[in-house]
C-alpha cells in the first residue's frame, strides 16, 4: 500500500501520485494551481467539532485517533474510494496543519493501513 503524507505547503512531486486533499478547509495562501489536488474529500476530515476539541494537542493525539476512527466508520463509500484508489497506484493525503505527526492525514493513513 503506497499512502504518501505530505503538507500542503511543500511543493508537489511527480512522484505524489493522486494528491488527495483530507481537510474540510482549504489551506491558507496555497493556491489551487500550487496546490495540484486531484480530490478535496471534505467529507473524510474530522467533523468541526472534533477538530476544535483536538487542537492539535499531542496529549489528546489517542483520543483523537479514536474518535476520528469512529468518524470515519460512518463513511466507508469514502474510505472505500481511497483504498481503491491506493489499489491503482500511490495516494498522497494532503493536509494544512503544521504539525507533521499529530493530524488528520497521519491519522487516516493509520486507519486505511489497519494500525489501530
Amino acid at each position: 500500500m503506497q499512502i504518501w503524507i505530505r503538507r500542503a505547503y511543500e511543493e508537489p512531486t511527480g512522484q505524489d501520485g493522486r494528491r488527495v486533499l483530507v481537510d474540510r478547509i482549504w489551506p491558507r495562501g496555497v493556491s489551487k494551481e500550487r496546490a495540484r489536488i486531484d480530490d478535496w474529500l471534505k467529507s473524510v476530515a474530522p467533523s468541526d467539532e472534533l477538530r476544535q476539541w483536538f487542537g492539535h494537542d499531542p496529549q489528546r493525539w489517542d483520543e483523537f485517533r479514536e474518535r476520528y476512527f469512529d468518524e470515519l466508520d460512518a463513511v466507508p463509500d469514502v474510505v472505500k474510494q481511497i483504498g481503491q484508489w491506493v489499489e491503482e497506484g500511490r495516494v498522497t493525503l494532503v493536509y494544512g496543519a503544521r504539525d507533521e505527526q499529530h493530524n488528520n492525514a497521519v491519522a487516516l493513513r493509520d486507519y486505511l493501513v489497519g494500525d489501530r
